[in-house]
């Protein structure tokens, strides 16, 4: 998710691109608000900024709208305030705390732990995984996550790298479908431009992992559970970023609750004061470790991801981090993907729109529609949501590993093709079914280019070799066994 903050590139598009092929399936969508008032063209905004009032007042409108709240007479509001006027505009957005509801929401989101499970389907079965097994499994996820959101990386801007964007611009490079890294033409063609960080994530260019937020959270997951164990808490991840990371190498919900944390809030109040990304997929990336440590037990995983996810984080962008932790926890014990996703869901609430969004997915796939036409499907009813949040990504994680045809390679290049947020879907997907196929499945072209590094904007964890890592989470996870 690293870079959301920088200028949008030149002629971005305003929402995910429907996928050109056509569609055997029907879909019913979303039914928001009705827009009837709209925000001055000085509130418009693609930066997601936590640190700009204006970006924090559209995006708080989006979200009170998605969620189903009466938000007019707040936009009515701001549209005859100085968007300069800092306190004036924060004024409104603390204000849309106290927006009602409308009638007709149909859905059930609990925050509290003990409300989330008794609103999820049951306790997913948990079994134990033999160590040598352990050993190659965790080795193949960190290679897996690393090489994924090193794919994902040079074309991570949503706004312009749409999937048919990105078909287009693989197509002129002979690269469709994705099956390695990036390439980067040579001159660009006129209307594409890939992100900063292509020196370091294109094809050819790759020599040890780029730095990367989708790395960052993994590596400060371990470091705290090393540190912490069982006796983690919530508190102890907030102190860890204040102490850890530069607040400009967090993005969205992230750096809304850096904010608070730096002046004083304590969570839950972190993740929902002036904090309009509170369900977007920041948590959903910081989930995997938790997996790797209780490999086989996805409920334990989901209960350690909600203690780090509700510092940023409410509603399905905490269900996505407890979602995200169960796949890779279940994936140890697994015979499938569709295994997999399927016993994940048992740790999403049931009337959530995150569980009725994976629920979908996995229909279209009962109905043995195209990966195409599974995008599509997708696109049409989640494209609505802002290109980084958690249930459209989710939904792309879900689709690319479902028909990834159990391989890593077709797996992780399609959640790429696939838009969105490119880099932390890669690294999901690619950290499951790295999982899946174990180390001697990885391929050797997306992992050798590696050469065991990361870069890290973690203080003191730059340039962590990857294997290390791996060998540090396989140690925990033997002795929570033992």
């Amino acid at each position: 998710m690293s870079g959301i903050s920088f200028p949008p590139i030149s002629s971005p598009g305003s929402q995910p691109d429907m996928a050109s092929q056509p569609r055997k399936v029907s879909i019913v969508t979303d039914v928001l608000p009705t827009d009837s008032v709209q925000l001055a063209p000085a509130y418009t905004t693609r930066f997601f900024n936590a640190l700009w009032p204006t970006d924090l007042l559209a995006d708080e409108v989006q979200q009170r709208r998605e969620t189903g709240y009466e938000v007019d007479e707040f936009i009515e509001t701001a549209n005859v305030t100085d968007p300069a006027d800092r306190q004036a505009v924060l004024r409104i957005v603390d204000g849309m705390r106290d927006a009602v509801r409308l009638p007709g929401w149909l859905y059930e989101e609990p925050d509290s732990l003990e409300a989330i499970e008794a609103a999820s389907a049951g306790a997913p079965a948990s079994a134990v995984v033999p160590d040598a097994e352990l050993t190659d499994k965790i080795s193949a996820a960190w290679l897996g996550r690393i090489a994924g959101c090193n794919l994902g990386k040079p074309i991570e801007w949503g706004f312009h790298w749409t999937s048919q964007h990105i078909r287009d611009y693989l197509e002129l490079a002979d690269a469709y479908p994705l099956r390695d890294y990036v390439p980067r033409l040579d001159p660009m063609p006129e209307g594409f431009e890939l992100t900063a960080n292509w020196p370091e994530t294109t094809r050819g260019n790759v020599d040890g992992s780029a730095r990367d937020d989708d790395i960052d959270y993994p590596i400060l997951a371990l470091h705290l559970l090393e540190k912490h164990g069982d006796a983690l808490r919530t508190e102890d991840v907030g102190t860890a970023w204040t102490t850890l990371f530069p607040i400009e190498q967090l993005y969205t919900a992230e750096r809304a609750a850096y904010v608070n944390l730096v002046e004083g809030y304590r969570p839950p109040e972190t993740a929902r004061r002036r904090n309009p990304y509170r369900e977007w997929i920041g948590a959903q990336i910081r989930a995997d470790v938790f997996g790797y440590v209780h490999a086989g037990d996805p409920l334990e995983a989901a209960r350690f991801a909600y203690r780090d996810a509700t510092l940023s984080h409410t509603g399905n962008g905490v269900y996505g981090e407890m979602w995200a932790a169960a796949l890779v926890a279940t994936a140890f014990t697994a015979h499938s993907p569709r295994e997999a996703v399927e016993t994940s869901l048992h740790v999403v609430p049931r009337g959530s729109r995150l569980a009725e969004a994976l629920r979908h997915v996995l229909a279209l796939h009962d109905d043995r529609v195209s990966w195409e036409e599974a995008l599509a499907s997708i696109q049409e009813r989640y494209g609505h949501y802002s290109w980084v949040h958690t249930i459209n990504n989710a939904a792309a994680v879900a689709v690319a590993l479902l028909w990834s045809e159990g391989d890593f390679t077709t797996g992780v290049g399609r959640v790429v093709m696939s838009g969105w947020d490119t880099d932390s879907n890669g690294a999901t997907v690619g950290s499951v079914l790295g999982i899946l196929t174990g180390t001697a499945d990885l391929p050797e072209h997306l992992i050798a280019p590696l050469h065991d590094r990361t870069r890290s904007a973690l203080f003191g964890f730059d340039n962590s070799k990857i294997s290390d890592l791996a060998r540090r989470t396989t140690r925990l996870a033997v002795d929570r066994l033992a």
